[in-house]
């Protein structure tokens, strides 16, 4: 009971700091795509050129997100709805938060591999990212997948944050809670249609050609 309790507390704290912070830098490097092969390329060179940026990588996003991952999981399997004990709407939130985190697990899987293991790989070069997210944003049903699984994530991430304040006593009694829940669904539908917005750049044809291509570049 109580390694349990430690676990999920380092769970609900990973899916904030480091997982959330991975989540909205995502979010705004993509969204640079709404002006541009040029200021998405931008953005790509200034995240790599980060010192130590491997490193940060490894222990700052991807050691955090396994755990997270694996150990929501394992949540979500265990996972039992209570209505009784939570009424209604939080019983349908509990359950959207487990599957949308399975849905966000394995769309983040897939995505890694079409993008960063690809540019690890050598396969792909960091200024083609651009056109890599073309290909994949002009195929219809990729791109369903695509906006099933951003959505999925703002929902993960935001919901999750609700949850958080609440598990760690920051937000107490009934109302804090309904101000709560406005605000971060507010944000998971800003977040939503950034990513999306992301998605419908990356269809412009200005993204098939080589990055050499625009000026400045």
């Amino acid at each position: 009971m109580g390694n349990s309790y430690y676990f999920r507390k380092i769970h609900s704290l990973l899916g904030v700091i480091p997982v959330g912070f991975f989540l909205i830098e995502h979010l705004l490097t993509n969204y640079e795509a709404t002006k541009g092969p040029a200021a998405f390329v931008d953005q790509i060179n200034w995240l790599n050129g980060l010192p130590l940026v491997l490193l940060l990588e490894i222990v700052g996003i991807w050691l955090p997100l396994l755990y997270h991952a694996v150990y929501g999981l394992y949540v979500a399997y265990q996972a039992r709805n209570n209505v009784s004990s939570y009424g209604y709407f939080r019983n349908q939130m509990f359950m959207l938060q487990r599957v949308t985190g399975v849905l966000t697990f394995l769309f983040v899987a897939w995505h890694l591999f079409e993008t960063r293991l690809q540019v690890a790989l050598g396969n792909v070069a960091h200024e083609d990212l651009g056109r890599t997210m073309h290909d994949i944003a002009t195929n219809p049903v990729i791109f369903t997948i695509y906006v099933i699984g951003v959505v999925s994530a703002s929902f993960h991430f935001c919901n999750g944050i609700w949850s958080f304040l609440v598990s760690w006593g920051i937000t107490v009694g009934p109302r804090a809670q309904r101000y709560s829940s406005i605000i971060w669904m507010a944000l998971f539908v800003v977040m939503s249609v950034m990513f999306i917005m992301s998605l419908v750049a990356f269809t412009g044809t200005e993204f098939s050609v080589p990055v050499e291509a625009h000026s400045g570049h």
